[in-house]
C-alpha cells in the first residue's frame, strides 16, 4: 500500500540519515520515478524533506512518533535476526517493516550502534553441506500454529506413509530445517515439516495447554534424542590420527570416549566407544579407512568384512 510505503521512507530517512533516490528505491522495491512521485508526495503532506547534491534528507531535528507495529510485524519480532527464517514463514516484509519502525524509535547513539551491529554480524543456520529444508506446508503449518486450528497431515515417516491429526503447538528451526511440536494420538511428538506430503487445515480450534512451555518442551526433546542416539559399544583399535580426526566424523562423544582408551605399544589405542546401530557405525567406521580396526561386538565387525571384501574385488589389485 502506498501509505505504509510512504511511512517507510520517513522511517528510513529518520534511522539512516541521508539516502539517495537509488537506495530508497532498493529499500521499497519501486521505481525511481515512484520514488520521486513519493517524495513529492511527503513534501505537500508537510513532511520536512528535502534535496540536495547527496541525496534526501529530513530537516534535523524532525522526528515522526508513527512507529506502531502492525500485528503482522509484531508476530515477526522475534524473528528479526533471521531474515531467512523470516522469509520461509512468509513474513520477511513485516520483519523489515519492524526493524524499520524499532530503528526509528531508538535515541540516536543507540540506533547507530544496532545499525553496526545489523552490518557486522549474521546468522545463517543452516550447515555448510546442505540448504534447509524446501517446506511447501510451513506457511500454512505457521498460520495454523499461530490460530491454534488442528491440522490432518499425510506424513513421511520412517517406514511409511501415515495419517495424523494433529494440534499444533509451535514451530521450531534448527540447523536449517523446521520442526512442528504438536499433539497425535501418541501425545506431544516432533515432526519434520519437510516430510508433510498433504496438509488440511481444518476449521476446527483447539485450546492451548497453559502448562506448555515450547522452549522447554525442546530442550527436553533434544535431550532425550541425545540419550538414545548411542546405547550400543563398539571395542575398537585407533590409529593416533584417527583421534584428531573423530570429533568431526562421529561428534566428541566418541571422541572422548576413545580418549580414554588404552595405548598399545604400538601406538594404536584400544578403547571402548558409544555406537548407535551397526549399520550406522559401519558407516561412520568406514570414513576412518585403515585408522581403525573393529574388534567387537562380532555383527559390526562382520558388517565391515563384508563391505571391505566387496569393495576390494570392486578395486582388485593391479597385475
Amino acid at each position: 500500500m502506498r501509505a505504509d510505503r510512504l511511512l517507510s521512507l520517513v522511517l528510513l530517512l529518520q534511522s539512516r540519515g541521508r539516502q539517495t533516490a537509488g537506495q530508497l528505491a532498493a529499500e521499497a522495491g519501486v521505481s525511481l520515478r515512484t520514488i520521486y512521485r513519493d517524495v513529492r508526495a511527503l513534501g505537500a503532506a508537510g513532511i520536512p524533506i528535502y534535496a540536495d547534491a547527496a541525496g534526501y534528507a529530513l530537516v534535523d531535528g524532525y522526528r515522526t512518533q508513527l512507529t506502531g507495529l502492525t500485528a503482522a510485524e509484531a508476530r515477526g519480532l522475534v524473528l528479526t535476526g533471521l531474515p531467512g527464517a523470516a522469509a520461509d514463514l512468509g513474513l520477511a516484509e513485516a520483519v523489515a517493516a519492524a526493524q524499520l519502525k524499532l530503528s526509528a524509535a531508538l535515541p540516536q547513539a543507540l540506533r547507530e550502534r544496532a545499525e553496526r551491529m545489523r552490518q557486522r554480524f549474521h546468522l545463517d543456520a543452516p550447515g555448510w553441506y546442505e540448504d534447509g529444508d524446501s517446506c511447501d506446508h510451513l506457511a500454512a503449518v505457521a498460520e495454523a500454529v499461530w490460530h491454534q486450528q488442528v491440522l490432518t497431515v499425510r506424513y513421511d515417516g520412517w517406514t511409511a506413509l501415515a495419517e495424523h491429526r494433529l494440534e499444533p503447538y509451535g514451530l521450531v528451526l534448527k540447523a536449517g530445517k523446521w520442526y512442528l511440536v504438536a499433539r497425535g494420538d501418541r501425545g506431544v511428538r516432533t515432526f519434520r515439516v519437510g516430510q508433510i506430503r498433504q496438509l488440511t487445515v481444518t476449521p476446527e480450534t483447539f485450546a492451548w495447554p497453559d502448562a506448555f512451555d515450547l522452549v522447554a518442551h525442546w530442550h527436553a526433546h533434544i535431550a532425550d534424542f541425545r540419550a538414545r542416539l548411542r546405547r550400543g559399544e563398539a571395542l575398537v583399535r585407533l590409529a593416533p590420527q584417527a583421534l584428531e580426526r573423530l570429533p568431526h566424523l562421529m561428534g566428541q562423544a566418541v571422541a572422548d570416549a576413545a580418549a580414554k582408551g588404552e595405548v598399545q605399544e604400538d601406538g594404536w589405542i584400544v578403547a571402548l566407544v558409544p555406537i548407535e546401530t551397526d549399520s550406522h557405525a559401519e558407516t561412520q567406521f568406514l570414513r576412518l579407512g585403515a585408522q581403525v580396526e573393529i574388534l567387537a561386538p562380532a555383527s559390526l565387525r562382520e558388517r565391515v568384512t563384508a563391505t571391505v571384501t566387496a569393495l576390494s574385488e570392486l578395486y582388485p589389485t593391479s597385475r
